[in-house]
């Protein structure tokens, strides 16, 4: 069977943004078309270090790769300068002040360091940037490998549909909701059951499967990590060699890679779960009779210290807490959820969404054991 053949069956299926300030819309074939345009463009290498050297000029920093053959050339973009400096043990702070006042000393430190203590990398590159600076058993789950897979899944899931999509800098969204499993919280308050399917090429976290809760009303969705599965990239080590050269998949990681997305279509085919999307409804029930307290203004401030939120998500929050006049535990995390769609950076937006679940978890724990809703501690 040709996985490709039912995305392409599926295209006209558009996506809106859950979170976000963007209002664009796009079809799955915008999003699998910059996916195959990513894969045409993308060069992945294992190096050792003492074949890499860097050189700054004028805020640029490029890696030079040395092939045997060639000497190849990359811009750093800004995941790879924190990897570069974490794996070399240089303090980030140190490096950024490095890279902005003394950029020769940065590349003394970063070549010198490379040379001394010399290891295999996985070299990940895309439009002529390094974009991640990895370890050689990073096993690569690929993002277009990953659609080929679990779009047609969704697709033949009753009721489901991708209600919002995006590939950032760092990972690839879908979000899925499912609109026949669905109740109301109260009278006029409609839930509906989903799951959301992330996943990093670069380093920055586990192919996730982690279940939603879209709450109509005011089109938020909420993310619960207690039900997630995770995958993590971890491979075999790759061969030894002096010299960097690109990185294929030969037919034994072709082999594991389609064993193990098809029990990542298992887990997609799952994912919408009535036990446990009604474990998660309980939940907001019991957050409805959970206060917060008088002071809302105090509540959000505990709560930014807590989750370290910033001073724009915490003024959306805020207003949100306060237009919707429930200032109960549950009118707390659709605070938080709902100020997602105010956020233009999708990771972010996703991540406020991850924080309303945690919120919600932590909540209805505390008040269940104590008989009351004890805020997080400021930091």
């Amino acid at each position: 069977m040709n996985w490709r053949e039912p995305i392409y069956h599926i295209h006209q299926i558009y996506i809106k943004k859950l979170g976000g300030t963007k209002n664009e819309t796009k079809t799955i074939q915008n999003l699998y078309e910059e996916l195959e345009r990513q894969r045409e463009a993308r060069q992945d290498l294992i190096a050792d270090t003492r074949s890499l050297k860097v050189n700054s000029t004028n805020g640029v920093t490029m890696m030079s790769v040395a092939t045997g053959d060639d000497v190849l050339s990359y811009r750093l973009g800004e995941i790879a300068h924190r990897q570069l400096a974490e794996r070399l043990g240089i303090p980030y702070k140190y490096y950024e002040r490095m890279r902005a006042e003394y950029p020769v000393l940065l590349d003394e430190n970063v070549n010198g360091w490379l040379t001394k203590n010399p290891e295999k990398r996985m070299l990940r590159t895309l439009d002529g940037r390094l974009r991640a600076f990895l370890s050689d058993r990073y096993r690569r789950l690929d993002n277009l490998e990953l659609v080929d897979h679990v779009l047609p899944v969704i697709s033949q899931m009753k009721g489901c549909e991708v209600v919002s999509a995006d590939i950032t800098e760092t990972h690839l969204y879908l979000k899925v909701i499912n609109k026949t499993m669905k109740t109301e919280i109260v009278p006029g308050d409609i839930v509906q059951a989903g799951f959301v399917v992330s996943n990093s090429e670069i380093g920055l976290g586990a192919l996730k499967v982690e279940p939603l809760v879209y709450r109509l009303i005011c089109k938020n969705g909420m993310i619960s990590k207690d039900y997630a599965h995770k995958k993590y990239h971890t491979g075999r080590q790759v061969e030894d060699t002096d010299n960097a050269y690109e990185l294929y998949s030969d037919e034994t990681l072709a082999a594991d890679d389609k064993a193990y997305f098809m029990k990542v279509q298992d887990i997609v085919s799952a994912a919408v779960d009535e036990a446990k999307f009604n474990l998660t409804v309980d939940k907001l029930r019991i957050a409805m009779r959970i206060e917060t307290g008088e002071n809302p203004v105090q509540t959000v401030e505990v709560l930014g210290d807590r989750y370290i939120l910033n001073k724009l998500e915490r003024a959306s929050i805020l207003r949100h807490f306060i237009m919707g006049n429930d200032f109960s535990h549950f009118g707390l995390v659709n605070a938080v959820t709902r100020s997602s769609q105010d956020v233009a950076d999708y990771n972010r937006a996703t991540e406020l969404e991850r924080i309303g679940g945690t919120l919600l978890d932590e909540g209805v724990d505390r008040a269940t054991k104590n008989g009351l809703l004890l805020l997080p501690a400021a930091a």
